[in-house]
Parts: structure tokens; sequence; C-alpha cells
């Protein structure tokens, strides 16, 4: 599952995959509990794909700041999301330098430490933007073919190419 497959409800804990629309409602599936729900279609809804946090130069994408967790835990689970108030800013601090202490709160921190725990235990761990592994993809597909000599020409269409005409 990608992050942009992933939502996050304002005044709903935990994450959430969409299921369907009614004329109202958003039907939402919880992601721990498997659990479906409808969730008023003007509550505040967002793909976790669609967050930034804010930085001191630029805003840093959340998949940006979920692999910068995993690459520090190797993978692994981060500090628990309810730790101390002190532990919590101090691991944030070390995973991003950059952020900026002023706009981001302890509860913005308590919530990408959460998210991360909790998308790692549902096997989700694969954070690169769909854009990077495409291009990625396109990049290894180009090097297989760099190496053949096939490499198609084109110039002047000759007179036994094209479509054949009845006459």
């Amino acid at each position: 599952m990608a992050l942009k497959d992933i939502l996050v409800i304002s005044g709903q804990g935990g994450l959430f995959k969409y299921v369907s629309q009614s004329r109202n409602n958003v039907i939402v599936e919880n992601l721990s509990d498997n659990k479906r729900t409808t969730i008023p279609a003007t509550a505040k809804i967002s793909m976790l794909e669609d967050i930034t946090m804010f930085a001191e130069n630029n805003d840093v994408p959340l998949r940006e700041v979920f692999k910068k967790i995993q690459v520090k835990e190797n993978g692994g689970a981060s500090i628990p999301h309810k730790s101390p108030d002190a532990a919590l800013k101090k691991y944030f601090a070390e995973v991003l330098p950059e952020y900026d202490k002023e706009r981001v709160y302890l509860s913005d921190i308590r919530k990408v430490v959460m998210w991360y725990n909790l998308m790692l235990e549902l096997g989700i761990t694969d954070f690169e933007a769909p854009e990077e592994a495409t291009q990625e993809q396109e990049a290894s597909e180009t090097d297989e073919t760099a190496g053949t000599d096939d490499v198609a020409e084109t110039s002047e269409p000759d007179e036994t190419s094209g479509p054949v005409e009845d006459q």
C-alpha cells in the first residue's frame, strides 16, 4: 500500500483506507482493526503523501521523514509515541535536524512517530514517491537496452514501406 492510499482524518485516531463515497459521507476502513466507518464529507481528510513537515528552508514531505526514521532505526520501530516530551523532541531532532522548532509542535512529532510505528506493524515500509519508483524503473530499463547494438535509426521511408494501396 502506498502513502497516497493512506488517509488521516482530523479528529480520528489512526490511519484509514478509502473505501467509497456516498452523498454526504466518505466510507473508510481503519487500517488497525479493519472496521469500516462513515465520516462526514465535510471532515478534513488528508493523504499521508500530501503532508509535509515545516523545516527551516523548505518543507519536507512526510515520506522523506519516514525514510529518515527507517534509516535511523535500520528498518525497525522508532521510540514509542508516548515517550516523554524531551525524549521525543531529541529523537526528532536526530531524525530531522532542520525541522522548524517553532512551527512543528510536540503533537505533530507524536503523530509522525505513531504513524511510522503503525505502518511498520502493518507491513507498510515502502516510502518511495511514485515518481521516484517510476524513474528508477525507467533508468534500469534504459541501462538494460544501452548495451545492445540494435539501434533503430530513422531515415526517409523507402518505397517498400508504408501502406499498400489497391490500384
